[in-house]
Formats: structure tokens, sequence, C-alpha cells
């Protein structure tokens, strides 16, 4: 018996079931964690984890079967019962205040006061205890959440939730905007956490992560609980059957291209103080990965490219002729799009619905005599739609409404939708489901099937590797080697973005 199993049971879910009109959401669950386990809630878009975690954290009250906590029944119906049973969760979007202090952010609702005044000392103390149970003992409470990095303030709201003493952690893709260091660091406190007793819930779409960090792994598809494993009796190629429904052997598809002319070339580009002298070309036809990282300079190189930023010295090459792009209206009037990292904040309205994001790029082709009219757009609009299987799919729905996987779809039909010649993606799956990520990569393949230049950024090593004709590898702001597609692999790849290795530039 494991040391888990000896602990018991901290929380267990019976024949749990949520509604929402037209859609049963969570459909009869059974789901528990012990004391002192890491279990792993892995599933596509949509499966039913987010719903059955907002269940776990009182976010309704109409739920359905049996909730036990400790072996006590209970009836989990606001987030204030929720926090009183122990439970607590880290969203993926973080919810601090960054104008404010480490340690406000850390006791907020609880400040210690003195004589009906702030006790200033006795907060610090207070946040400084938190801090060290999360390695950052030597970070100064007072210092502001925006002046420290990601990486903190992902460990603040860790210690801000366990200034709660709360028996059951939930943490939802705590790791989608942290380093390779980072997350081994994250890690090693939630397994100490772990050890402590705690019994932590861990969201993620990243698999590789979820066998380095978890002791169970449950499997969620379409509101029903698949199957719930030990990670040690599981393999990742099963993880990925049972949460798409299907076999996938391999998930890229073994291809072969022949690229075509040049594309485009940029040569001695810079843009003081993000990337310096940075010579490359893509051609017809071709995946063109770009890797290295984080701080690199691999975003800040698209964006200049494609006129979000400016450039202060040199000089891009489209078709053969020399271009500036000094805005992103003239990326679109030379057919050059740019998928943004972020899509929420940067690549789309959340306000406005899926099909008024899609046309969006294309607005001034919709225009005619001084009048727009989406009508000239429709059978594009409805083809992407089905090509990417946005779900819903339905025009006229809210971008809101949608799940991460489906607005990232949507965000790439919104460039696809402008045909583009060249199309910067970075990273293009961040934070997507494995289905979702297939479609992605089909996506691409086939708009550089059709003689388009494709330039992809990103952070997944394997998709980097597996998607790529060709990877380009930029260190400190510079470009410092090329790896041939064939030659590719994880372990060449994250050698050359640390400097090292045969692919890397001498001197």
């Amino acid at each position: 018996m494991s040391e888990a199993e000896q602990l018991g049971k901290a929380i267990e879910m019976k024949d749990v079931s949520k509604q929402f009109p037209g859609t049963i959401a969570v459909d009869t669950v059974s789901f528990d964690v012990q004391a002192g386990e890491v279990h792993a809630l892995v599933g596509e878009n949509g499966a039913g984890k987010s719903t059955l975690m907002k269940m776990l954290a009182g976010s309704f009250n109409d739920y359905t079967g049996q909730i036990f906590i400790g072996g006590q029944q209970v009836k989990l119906h606001s987030p204030s019962i929720a926090k009183d049973e122990g439970i607590e969760m880290i969203y993926q979007e973080l919810t601090q205040a960054l104008p404010i202090s480490i340690a406000e952010n850390l006791l907020v609702g609880r400040l210690p006061r003195k004589k009906g005044f702030l006790d200033k000392k006795r907060m610090v103390e207070e946040s400084k205890q938190l801090l060290e149970r999360v390695g950052l003992g030597d970070l100064d409470p007072l210092l502001e959440i925006e002046e420290i990095s990601q990486h903190q303030a992902q460990l603040v709201e860790i210690a801000k939730a366990l200034g709660n003493a709360p028996s059951i952690l939930v943490m939802d893709e705590p790791t989608s905007a942290l380093s390779r260091d980072e997350v081994a660091l994250l890690f090693g406190i939630i397994h100490k956490l772990r050890d402590e007793g705690l019994a932590i819930i861990y969201i993620s779409h990243h698999l590789p992560e979820v066998f380095e960090v978890a002791d169970r792994v449950t499997v969620m598809r379409d509101g029903k609980r698949i199957d719930t494993r030990k990670v040690s009796d599981v393999t990742t190629s099963e993880l990925v059957e049972m949460m798409v429904g299907r076999k996938m052997e391999e998930m890229f598809s073994k291809r072969v291209r022949t690229p075509g002319k040049e594309k485009l070339r940029v040569e001695n580009l810079s843009r003081y103080g993000f990337f310096h002298n940075v010579s490359f070309s893509a051609h017809e036809g071709e995946v063109l990965g770009i890797g290295g990282l984080a701080g690199a300079g691999r975003t800040e190189l698209a964006r200049a490219i494609t006129g979000v930023d400016a450039i202060d010295e040199g000089e891009i090459f489209l078709d053969g002729k020399q271009i500036r792009i000094k805005n992103m209206t003239e990326a679109l009037e030379k057919d050059v799009g740019y998928l943004t990292e972020d899509r929420k904040l940067f690549g789309l309205a959340l306000r406005l619905t899926v099909g008024e994001n899609i046309l969006s790029a294309l607005i001034p082709r919709l225009v005619k005599n001084f009048v727009f009219s989406s009508k000239r757009g429709a059978g594009k609009m409805k083809s992407l739609i089905n090509e990417l299987n946005i779900y819903p799919p339905d025009p006229g729905r809210t971008m809101s409404n949608l799940s991460g996987g489906n607005q990232q779809k949507v965000l790439l039909a919104k460039w696809l939708a402008i045909e583009p010649n060249v199309l910067f993606l970075d990273e293009p799956t961040r934070g997507v489901d494995v289905g979702a990520k297939v479609t992605i990569h089909k996506a691409i393949e086939k708009l550089a099937d059709q003689g388009n230049a494709v330039i992809v950024v990103s952070s997944d090593l394997p998709e980097l590797v597996g998607i790529s004709d060709r990877i380009v590898m930029m260190r400190k702001g510079h470009m410092i080697g090329e790896i041939p597609g064939g030659e590719a692999t994880e372990e060449t790849v994250l050698l050359a973005a640390n400097g090292e290795g045969r692919y890397v530039n001498a001197g």
C-alpha cells in the first residue's frame, strides 16, 4: 500500500453530473484523489475537465451526484463553501493585482491589523513564511507583482493558496508560460507539497509533464471519465488514444517536401536590444522552424518582420523584391500574416463573434464603394470553420464562449482567410489539446503544400522537430545556426538552443 493510500481519500466524487442548456458537460463521473497524491486530469478541450473542477470549486449549485471531503459528504454550492472545505484552485490565467505588493496579494482578505491599522511588520513576516514554502524565501514581499517574473508570479499564486491551509489544491495548466528550467523547479515544489500530505489535481495538455509529475491520471472525453490509471502503467500513445477516441500512431505526418524558390529573405536585420544582424530565408512549400530558449528574440523577430514593431537596420526581400513593412496594414497588403502567441490579448476580439474574428483581417477586401459586407466573405468563413473543425460551428457565437482550443483555431482561420504567401505562427498550439493540435498541424502542412512559406516559432520541442522542414536557431538575439529537418531531434535542438553542438556556427 502506498503512502497516499494509507492517508486515505482527500476527495471523492460519485456519479456527478452537470447539464447546461442543450448539453451534458459532465456525465455521471466518479473521481477521487488521495491525500499525498498528484492526480493528473487530462482530455481534449470540451472534455469536461474545467466543468468538473468548477463543481469542486463551488461554482455550481445545481450539479447532481455526491461529493465527499475526507469521507464526509458535502454540498459545494458556493466558492466560499469550497474554500471552507479546504479546496483551493490556481487558474491558468493568474488573478493577481499587479500594482500592489506581493504581501498584499498573498494576504488579501486577511491582512494582519494592530489597533485597527495594518500591521506591516507582521504582514511581511507572514508573507516570508509563505514564500519560503515555494522556494522564494529571498524575495522581498514589498515588491509589486509587476516587478517579478512570470515564474515567480506563478509561485506567489501557489503560496497565496497555501496561506488558506488547503487539503486539496487544483492547478490548471500551471506551466503554460514557464521555461523548462522553471518547470523543473515547479515540479520540485509540487512533489514537496505532495509529500506534506496535500492532494493535488494537476490539469495539463502537456503529456510529458503528466509522466514527470503525477502518480495517477484520469482521462475524460465528451463529459465522461474514460479511465483512471497509475502513470507507471500507461504510455503516451495509450493516453492519446483514450483522449481522442481513436488510434494515433504519429502526431506528425511523415512527408517529403521539396521547397521551391525563395519566398522571403532577411539580411542583417536588427532591432536594438532585442535581436541583431539576423539573416535567414524561407522558401515556397516550406515549414521553417525558429528555435531558441525564452529571451532568444524569436517573437521579437517575427513581430518586426511583419510590421508589428519597428526595425532599426537590415533588409527584407519578398519574392526577390526589397520591401519595408511599416505596419500590419502593409503586411496584409503583401499577403504576409502574423499569428500572435497571445490570442486573448492581441489576437482575438473576445466580445465579437466567431465570424467577425475570422473576417477581421479581410475587412479591406470586403469593402466595395466604401461599404463593408460580411456576405462577401461568408463562403470562405464557412469553409474555414469546417476545415478546422471549429466547435460549435456557429459564426454567430461570441468568442469568449469558446474553449481555448477552438479560440486558437479561430485565430488560425483569421490568418488563413487572407490566403497568405508568408505566414508567421508564434506558438500556434500553446494551451490546446491533442486533437486541436493535430488539426492545426494539418492546416499548417496544407498551407505549405500549396506553395506558401510558413515560419513556425515554438517552444514545444516535439512540435518544432515534427513539423519543420528546417530549423534555424536563435540565442540571445542572434541567429546561431541551422538544423536540416532530417537531422533535427529534440536533443540537437536543445543543445543548439544552449549554444552547443555541431549545428552552432563557429565564432
